[in-house]
């Protein structure tokens, strides 16, 4: 049933698939309500589940929340005209390279990554994605994500537009294994050692795995690895939210649990400490094709990571581009509307959970490579799309 399906769609779409929104609760945090998202809906799964605060794309990870998870959530879909579903999981399996590219199939057997928007009412405790080596050790793969902040999903920036990013030079370890040690007892004062930036609509952060960081509160575009590793290392948040000590030992082994020097060994400390961390993690927009003058242009949004990346392409008012790309990627349209191929294409204003879009896709490596016409039918808004992808081999002149 689902082979038929997703071949249904390849046919429709010429290789370009639509996708269902893909809504993901998380317990711990509150929604900044900008993801468009009904306002009714954003505690449609309970309030034991929490609060609605993200939208995946373009995945194939299944999201890690715990023993209440249901089966497929994080898991996006991809839908056909009449409205049949069938995971994009089953369509990667089903075409493989074809899907995501010969050499990404043949590197990781899997579509390696994901994005998503990120939309917390407040900042996230300091925290960790761990790397290959320790995420091996829980079965799991190591997660470095990258940051951007759209103008078109930050009308406001909630109650704390700073992120904290690594730890600050000169802190000795042991400090920091003092502050792991303290996390049970109440507020570890984890960010009176680490610095804070002001974050800014429409740039963007490279946050490779082993990197402590406190996301603020803007709206976030992430794109990422595809894993679901984490680990919490601030006990106490702004307005005295608290952060449960499983979080902590989130994803530990267990023979490690209870073993601060582990959460320790689980720091890239060299590259926390980098004294010119801003220098080599901050991203703002690079033109890499188009003009205006030809009436759409793209930009490298996420570039330095060789994982993971992003793009954004504007078509302007009345605009055409046919745009080609090494391999597959995702895109969610975040302003205007128009076609992406043989698809209509619109941003929404609001969404109901459960109701399908038509403002996310997946483009398949073939039809990524034999070029994707995407046209903007307004006659006063420019039409704008983000692109995630695992090929960044484009992006590398840009990585310095």
């Amino acid at each position: 049933m689902s082979a038929s399906v997703l071949r249904k769609a390849m046919e429709e779409g010429k290789g370009v698939v639509r996708l269902a929104p893909n809504w993901v609760p998380r317990s711990f945090c509150r929604p900044g309500r900008r993801i468009r998202l009904h306002p009714n809906d954003y505690y449609a799964l309970g309030l034991k589940r929490g609060g609605i605060d993200e939208r995946w794309f373009s995945s194939t990870t299944p999201a890690d929340n715990g023993p209440d998870t249901p089966e497929n959530e994080g898991l996006s879909f991809v839908v056909t005209d009449d409205g049949e579903k069938a995971l994009l999981t089953e369509l990667v399996e089903l075409y493989k390279g074809e899907a995501v590219g010969e050499d990404i199939w043949a590197k990781y057997h899997r579509w390696p990554m994901y994005s998503k928007f990120f939309d917390n009412l407040g900042p996230l405790p300091h925290h960790i994605h761990h790397r290959d080596q320790h995420a091996n050790l829980v079965g799991l793969s190591g997660k470095p994500e990258m940051y951007f902040f759209p103008a078109q999903y930050n009308n406001y920036p909630g109650e704390y537009a700073f992120t904290f990013f690594g730890v600050t030079p000169g802190t000795p370890k042991a400090k920091m294994l003092e502050i792991l040690k303290n996390f049970p007892k109440g507020d570890n004062d984890i960010l009176a050692y680490s610095q804070g930036y002001k974050l800014r609509v429409d740039t963007g952060w490279d946050v490779p795995a082993g990197i402590l960081h406190a996301p603020g509160s803007l709206c976030t575009y992430e794109p990422q690895f595809a894993s679901d590793v984490y680990a919490m290392y601030q006990s106490v948040l702004l307005g005295d939210h608290t952060v449960g000590e499983d979080l902590l030992w989130a994803n530990t082994p267990e023979d490690k649990r209870g073993d601060y020097e582990y959460l320790l060994d689980v720091i890239d400390w060299e590259a926390n400490v980098d004294p010119a961390f801003f220098a080599h993690r901050f991203m703002e927009p690079v033109r890499c094709a188009g003009s205006e003058e030809e009436g759409w242009y793209e930009e490298w949004i996420c570039y330095k990571s060789e994982v993971a990346g992003a793009k954004r392409l504007t078509v302007l008012p009345g605009g055409e581009a046919t745009v080609r790309d090494p391999g597959a990627y995702g895109t969610i349209c975040v302003e205007g509307f128009g076609k992406i191929g043989v698809h209509d294409l619109e941003s929404p204003t609001l969404i109901r959970f459960g109701q399908l879009t038509r403002d996310e896709y997946f483009v398949t490596a073939a039809a990524a490579r034999e070029g994707v016409t995407v046209k903007n039918l307004s006659r006063t808004q420019p039409l704008v799309l983000l692109k995630h992808m695992a090929d960044t081999s484009e992006a590398a002149p840009f990585r310095k």
